[in-house]
């Protein structure tokens, strides 16, 4: 946030003296925002003419790969553990059968979980977009299945992005999407790990107590008396 707060009013690329005299690169820095799922650079000419460009993750990606270690370690990341690059997804993993299982209907019919489905439209559309560049297709084509593609992994994570229309089913209803599996009181952390009946935890009222130190807490009768522990 520091480094951001001293950069936004720069338009121009400044760094130090170099051995020739000038300062930095001297580019003019665009000014960068989000529309839907794209980040978008304006560009002012040397005509003051306004240039637009979009920003895909591939040229982000480009982008970020070219950031210096030294550059890096000044942004606060850690060169080992969170590289810019490591942002932007190349790879997507696949969630196993067992976070998605199929549910078998009357009439021995199987219906697939929401993830499947999202997972076949992401298959789907880089099928359909590696073959579109294998064979030269307009940019504009290219562009149109970059962006359906983008969509599709973005739905699969949150399906509740602001601005953004939502994926649906056939019948209409939103597709639950990863996020919504794990936040809120009925997801996985709430409504799973934390409730009430899984092994090794208990729920009770919580009170100060000035019979026990700081570092206590204190356990109902009842509750020690039938809550399970892990045996050594």
């Amino acid at each position: 946030n520091a480094i951001w707060a001293v950069s936004k009013g720069k338009m121009v690329c400044e760094g130090e003296l170099t051995e020739e005299g000038f300062n930095g690169c001297g580019n003019k820095q665009p000014v960068i925002k989000k529309e839907g799922l794209n980040l978008v650079a304006f560009m002012k000419g040397e005509d003051n003419s306004e240039g637009k460009v979009i920003l895909n993750g591939e040229k982000v990606h480009s982008i970020f790969k070219k950031i210096s270690d030294e550059d890096i370690e000044v942004l606060g990341f850690d060169l080992a553990y969170s590289r810019p690059e490591w942002l932007i997804l190349t790879v997507l993993l696949v969630p196993p059968p067992s976070v998605r299982p199929s549910i078998v209907m009357e009439g021995m019919l199987r219906a697939e979980d929401d993830l499947t489905h999202k997972l076949s439209d992401i298959i789907k559309s880089n099928t359909y977009l590696k073959k579109y560049e294998m064979e030269g297709a307009p940019g504009h084509i290219i562009r149109d299945y970059e962006q359906l593609l983008q969509f599709h992994v973005a739905t699969l994570i949150d399906n509740d992005i602001s601005g953004q229309p939502q994926a649906l089913q056939k019948s209409g209803r939103p597709l639950k999407s990863i996020s919504a599996r794990l936040k809120g009181k009925e997801g996985r952390v709430r409504g799973n790990l934390m409730g009430k009946r899984v092994d090794f935890s208990a729920r009770s009222v919580i009170t100060a107590d000035a019979n026990i130190s700081l570092e206590e807490v204190g356990v109902p009768l009842e509750v020690a008396k039938i809550h399970t522990f892990p045996e050594r």
